[in-house]
């Protein structure tokens, strides 16, 4: 059994209760209010559900994560980033990416991100702690990424292309622009052949806690969206 959480007063228990299976849910109700999701991240806790389902929290073990200055960068990809053929932007669009990200995979027409989310995520988007990044063809959006930038840790909630490598091209700047501002390393929360290939590791859930509480302790003075962006490989 996990534990239902107050919709009004949200205090959530230690990850270390999360079950085994399905590996790390650990709790189900409360709400998707920017305060409960700040101190969710805070914890290394994130919500996760589909419709019609309560909202659902997890935090897996073992848990995957990146040092931004250790990004696996292929030699077909530093070609195709040298060629320029797409610009890239922060923060210029969170809606449409956070939109574009809960479209139906070739694989499954549920989604994740469903409308509550994106108005939550929205919301952490106006109070500067949800980012985006954007890869454009022309004046049209064809990747991009988002997640939630806390203290020295960014975590990545969700990506999407409609041309090829056009992700690959932002989590590539995402980890370079985080490299160049000090932050210690992104989430990815579930390790995955795709991030793996790009140089992502896991740790057990006792070493992601120490390394968080450090990491969220020690905040940016200079976070990558309040400076101009400066494609680069």
């Amino acid at each position: 059994m996990i534990p239902w959480l107050d919709e009004e007063q949200v205090f959530f228990p230690d990850i270390s209760t999360a079950l085994p299976e399905p590996d790390g849910l650990l709790a189900a109700g409360g709400n998707l209010l920017p305060s409960t999701l700040i101190n969710a991240y805070s914890q290394g806790i994130f919500p996760w559900y589909s419709d019609p389902d309560p909202v659902l929290w997890w935090s897996p073990n073992p848990r995957c994560l990146l040092k931004p200055e250790e990004v696996h960068i292929s030699k077909s990809m530093k070609k195709l980033l040298k060629k320029n053929t797409y610009s890239i932007t922060w923060d210029t669009a969170f809606e449409d990416v956070i939109r574009a990200c809960g479209q139906p995979r070739d694989y499954s027409d549920d989604t994740w991100i469903t409308q509550e989310m994106i108005c939550a995520y929205c919301q952490l988007h106006d109070l500067g702690v949800a980012h985006s990044i954007e890869v454009w063809s022309g004046k049209s959006l064809v990747g991009g990424l988002y997640g939630i930038a806390i203290g020295s840790v960014f975590f990545g909630e969700s990506m999407f292309s409609t041309q090829a490598n056009t992700s690959k091209i932002a989590f590539i700047q995402l980890c370079l622009q985080l490299q160049q501002s000090g932050f210690h390393f992104i989430d990815c929360q579930v390790e995955s052949e795709h991030l793996l290939s790009l140089g992502a590791y896991t740790v057990d859930r006792e070493v992601f806690k120490a390394q968080l509480k450090q990491a969220i302790n020690n905040p940016i003075e200079t976070p990558p969206w309040q400076t101009a962006m400066t494609p680069q490989i």
